[in-house]
């Protein structure tokens, strides 16, 4: 027999919650190399990537940002983030709640060892799903994640979204979305330096 919190919970249905990685649950040092006629012109933070725009000639070389290993020696966890995150994987996941990872970089170059740098921290990856956005290539990080994000709602399953994302590009993107999913209630959180969180409203 459903206690009377179980039905609470039915009612107000299925979440959603998606984390970033990049300087959201870990501050990461991997650059993106802007090059034009095969030499290096810009070097860019994850945060600048976030906001180029190519110009004519120009491409992208992801070449550190599909390292596993430099994922995995040189990325820094975010305390309160990476406690945030276990506590909502522990608490959403036996619910029947999703919880998956969204990341502008594209696949790594070893599946085992990117994932291993989360179960160092306690962070049970096997429950998670990483979307890994840059494979979709639609010209924006954030048009990217929009894509994503919307593969999941358009599922119908959930009454409940929530992004934590230290980009406001990411976050705009998310949000856009409220309009198209009025069924959804839509939270999001830009996500500071320090770990620290604050709601985040177009």
């Amino acid at each position: 027999m459903k206690t009377f919190i179980q039905f609470l919970e039915e009612a107000a249905g299925k979440g959603l919650t998606i984390f970033d990685i990049d300087d959201t649950l870990f501050h990461t040092n991997a650059k993106v190399f802007v090059k034009k006629d095969d030499k290096v012109i810009h070097t860019l933070t994850n945060q600048e990537f976030n906001t180029y725009k190519l110009k004519d000639g120009e491409e992208f070389d992801f070449g550190e940002f599909r390292s596993a290993k430099l994922f995995q020696q040189t990325s820094t966890p975010i305390g309160k983030m990476i406690k945030r995150a276990k506590a909502i994987i522990k608490r959403a996941i036996p619910k029947g709640s999703k919880v998956i990872m969204a990341t502008a970089r594209s696949d790594f170059d070893d599946r085992d060892t990117f994932l291993d740098t989360f179960r160092a921290h306690g962070i049970d990856i096997d429950k998670i799903y990483v979307e890994r956005a840059g494979n979709l290539g639609l010209g924006s990080p954030a048009k990217n994640k929009k894509f994503v994000f919307q593969k999941y709602l358009k599922t119908g399953l959930y009454k409940r979204a929530r992004l934590f994302d230290d980009s406001k590009q990411n976050l705009n993107s998310f949000m856009s979305l409220s309009k198209k999913y009025p069924g959804v209630s839509f939270d999001a959180y830009l996500v500071k330096d320090t770990g620290n969180i604050s709601n985040f409203k177009i």
